[in-house]
């Protein structure tokens, strides 16, 4: 997934195919039919055909879908092939495939290689955009420490193999330019302390003021392109009123403007089709000197300003499930990182949207074929 986006789509494609011809439809019907989250999910895309109903660029409205389609079609039919029994080769492939990517990105950083695609000496990140590379980095960093802190049966060996494997996909994550993944990768040490120290949350806390500063201060101090991140960011805020075309700004603009949209539409929004036509309305009204947009980098913005209320309410109810999923689990493993997931995306759904890129979706969809399944009644 993290590799490549051909090879990606390829092997959907046959795996939706052998899906399709492999019979026993009834079998994957009720698996479907009998999961909420699923239904959800389902549900959710359902109302972005509706919203078609009330578009005005239908184009647009169709690629839209096209960007959604994951939620249709991948991702019930991984949810009814997933064996319970396969998880850690699904788990092993996925860290298998970061480790590649950050091999890559250390022969850019160190000079050994020459720069290709997205990978740059000042922001190497192979294969992909930082805005989705680093926040996957943060989740396979989670995956890792989660293994090395509550797996009683990993080896010695590989403990030591899985600690320096943490060591360098964290020191990856401060050389590279994400800023989402940085606030999800400081997410994810909160609450991955807070499972840790489950039943002392005082105890947590502290651990948290101590460690997220440390390793915060460490990573400025040590770390060129973290520390440009960062200031950039403070900067952007502080001057918004003198430069609202910086990055930040940007986005603060985006949220103002499609606000003024939505609390017009707040039921069933524009349409799902219709964001881009009528962001444009209203930045040549408020903004006429700054550039229009197709997407407000934040998902809830987005999903308001097309579906409206209905459509917001839609979405959340699938991290609802997955959540309520989670909790209600035997398995720690399946508990955590069942939990972990729906909320690191609804952190960083708010500096983009991130179920509508290819690689944060795949990832995301990926491992909610298997999180989330009741494999004692499949």
């Amino acid at each position: 997934m993290p590799l490549t986006v051909f090879g990606a789509n390829v092997i959907i494609a046959i795996i939706c195919l052998l899906w399709l011809f492999t019979g026993n439809y009834k079998y994957k019907y009720n698996q479907i039919i009998n999961n909420n989250f699923i239904l959800a999910s389902i549900v959710f895309f359902s109302i972005h055909i509706v919203g078609l109903l009330w578009t005005e660029d239908l184009s647009w409205g169709l690629h839209i879908l096209h960007k959604m389609w994951y939620f249709l079609l991948l991702l019930p039919v991984l949810f009814t092939i997933v064996k319970k029994e396969n998880i850690k080769l699904y788990i092993s492939a996925f860290l298998i495939a970061i480790s590649i990517t950050e091999i890559f990105s250390y022969l850019v950083w160190f000079e050994l290689i020459g720069e290709f695609r997205h990978a740059r000496v000042g922001n190497p990140t192979p294969f992909m955009s930082h805005i989705s590379y680093n926040p996957i980095l943060a989740f396979a960093i989670y995956l890792v420490l989660h293994e090395i802190l509550f797996s009683s049966k990993i080896s010695i060996l590989k403990r030591y193999i899985y600690s320096f494997f943490t060591i360098t996909m964290t020191i990856n994550m401060f050389i590279t330019g994400g800023r989402a993944g940085h606030v999800m990768f400081f997410s994810m040490l909160s609450i991955l302390i807070f499972q840790w120290f489950s039943s002392h949350k005082f105890k947590a806390i502290g651990v948290i003021f101590i460690v997220i500063p440390g390793i915060f201060l460490t990573a400025y101090q040590t770390s060129n392109s973290f520390h440009q991140r960062v200031d950039s960011a403070i900067d952007n805020i502080v001057s918004y009123e003198e430069d609202k075309s910086t990055s930040v700004g940007l986005r603060i603009t985006y949220a103002i403007n499609s606000w003024e949209v939505i609390i017009k539409n707040p039921i069933i929004g524009v349409g799902t089709g219709d964001f881009p036509l009528e962001y444009h309305k209203i930045t040549q009204i408020n903004n006429p000197n700054l550039p229009s947009t197709t997407n407000p980098h934040n998902m809830y913005i987005l999903i308001l300003m097309q579906l409206g209320l209905i459509g917001l309410i839609s979405f959340l109810s699938i991290f609802y499930y997955q959540i309520k999923f989670s909790i209600t689990s035997n398995n720690k493993f399946i508990s955590d990182v069942g939990i972990t997931l729906p909320l690191l995306f609804l952190i960083i759904m708010w500096s983009d949207s991130y179920l509508l890129g290819h690689f944060t979706t795949l990832v995301y969809v990926f491992f909610s074929s298997f999180l989330y399944k009741n494999f004692e009644k499949s």
